[in-house]
């Protein structure tokens, strides 16, 4: 209940954030590794979202997986290659 309501709380704020500033000021993340892996079918977020993301952010990956939000293997896989690659630094 908890976790719901911190969610809903930052989604009817927009989590503070202007109209198109986190793709604006994207930028500001270079130097900052970062992978985003997305469902393909997850229909709360479609995928043009991080695809967009990982164009303004330089050095990001994205990896867009067939499975929905629930994920599996195939978004887990991703996640854990590239938290061992971060593990690493």
């Amino acid at each position: 209940m908890t976790f719901a309501r911190l969610c809903a709380h930052y989604f009817s704020h927009a989590a503070w954030l202007d109209s198109g500033e986190l793709l604006s000021n994207a930028n500001r993340l270079a130097g900052i590794r970062g992978v985003l892996v997305h469902g393909r079918f997850d229909i709360g977020g479609p995928p043009d979202v991080p695809w967009l993301l990982a164009r303004a952010w330089p050095g990001s990956e994205l990896h867009l997986v067939r499975t929905g939000h629930v994920g599996g293997d195939e978004m887990l896989n991703p996640v854990i290659a590239a938290t061992d690659r971060f593990r690493g630094l």
